[in-house]
């Protein structure tokens, strides 16, 4: 009998799942549980793959233009040695080191005038800096370093309404010796503009070649604002910096990395993220409720055949399993069927965007924000996918606990006396 037991008992759990006249009402009620648990799981995975891609992109868009670690004086500007650079190259871990100078100043050109983040570069840094070269709009970056020439944010462009290969103006200033304050006048060409997707870089930021800038300004060619590496991990420049801290062993030295640097903003994000999965449990949550809901009707309405088994010598122990696992079947096939959803709908997410997009009559509006909306980007993590469904399947075991239990409290006298 032990040895058919298993048999009998799956035997059981496919009776009390299948629909029959009597029980139609709760077997409909077990299918749109079913139907619920599939949903949230899907949506779970669909919602926080897709937070993912976003977190992704604007993570990538802040390091991007700034380093992971950025090395700056304390006070004043930083003299980037050679012997400073060729330590920070040897550090493990760094893939690349930048050196940036940086100096507000306003710009004109055809009569308009605005405020700009002046960012002087070397050559190999621009080119390399994958924000900038694979975002350009109008121009390209071949004659930069070469010659006079600036390229700057396409915001900007559009705000002085200024062409590539007409002249920019750049206005800063310097003490005479006399103490007074003089305006300095250089004049460049636009080589190019980008267009990052972030207004803060698009609308403010001209970079130049950093010599010349140098030469402008009436610095040394070893005065830069800041030096920035670019690590093989990102996640590792807190460590990082606080090993460049003890090895540089300089005081006047401002070791900073990029999560301390955006604290604010990636822990908002973190947030979001985490709340984000915790309110969509709960779709999952209500779906398990209906599973314990129904099964619950179902132990009701079979009363007498469980009374019966009962007298025919089947355990208290057959009785809970075939009701755990019909209850348990559901919220199982449900999470399986959902996670195919998820993943299916992540994988297909281009299209799905661009229907959006041609449905709300987005996709003829143009704007970067508008781009960035509707390419939908996504990052499906193998881990968060696994973490939803083992809380999917977690939640639905616990759901139908409480109805298998309650399937060993008929008596078998009372369950045959309502039959």
């Amino acid at each position: 009998m032990s040895e058919r037991a298993p048999a009998v008992e799956r035997w059981l759990a496919w009776r009390y799942l299948a629909t029959r006249q009597r029980e139609g009402f709760v077997s409909f009620i077990a299918i749109f549980s079913l139907i619920g648990v599939a949903l949230g799981v899907a949506t779970l995975i669909v919602v926080l793959s897709v937070m993912g891609g976003f977190r992704e992109q604007l993570l990538g868009r802040i390091i991007g233009m700034n380093g992971h670690v950025v090395i700056a004086a304390r006070d004043g500007l930083l003299q980037a040695t050679p012997e400073l650079l060729e330590k920070l190259k040897a550090v493990a871990g760094v893939e690349a080191v930048r050196l940036t100078l940086e100096r507000q100043a306003l710009v004109t050109g055809h009569g308009q005038t605005r405020g700009a983040q002046l960012r002087g570069v070397r050559r190999e840094d621009l080119l390399n800096r994958d924000i900038v070269a694979k975002n350009i709009v109008f121009g390209d970056l071949a004659e930069f370093g070469t010659k006079p020439g600036v390229v700057i944010g396409e915001r900007l462009r559009q705000q002085m309404q200024v062409r590539v290969g007409e002249p920019l103006t750049v206005v800063t200033h310097r003490l005479n010796e006399s103490g007074s304050i003089a305006p300095r006048y250089t004049d460049y060409d636009i080589l190019a503009s980008f267009m990052s997707r972030r207004y803060e870089f698009d609308g403010t930021l001209v970079f130049i070649p950093l010599a010349m800038l140098q030469e402008d300004l009436e610095y040394a060619s070893e005065t830069v604002s800041s030096i920035d590496l670019f690590l093989a991990d990102p996640a590792a420049a807190p460590r990082l910096a606080q090993e460049l801290r003890k090895s540089l062993g300089r005081d006047d030295l401002r070791v900073s990395h990029w999560l301390g640097l955006n604290a604010r903003f990636v822990g908002a994000l973190q947030v979001e993220r985490v709340m984000m999965f915790i309110i969509l449990t709960l779709i999952v949550v209500v779906a398990a409720m209906n599973v314990v809901a129904s099964f619950t009707m179902l132990v009701r309405v079979k009363r007498g055949s469980i009374a019966i088994l009962r007298t025919m010598g089947a355990g208290p122990g057959t009785i809970v399993r075939a009701f755990f696992m019909a209850a348990a079947a559901v919220g199982v096939v449900g999470t399986a069927i959902g996670a195919g959803m998820g993943l299916l709908v992540c994988a297909n997410m281009p299209a799905i965007g661009r229907l959006l997009a041609n449905v709300t009559g987005a996709a003829g509006s143009g704007g970067a924000e508008v781009d960035f909306i509707t390419s939908m980007p996504v990052r499906v993590q193998g881990g968060e996918v696994a973490t939803i469904v083992a809380v999917a399947i977690a939640l639905s075991l616990v759901a139908a606990a409480y109805p298998a239990w309650r399937a060993t409290r008929v008596e078998p006298v009372e369950g045959l006396r309502h039959e």
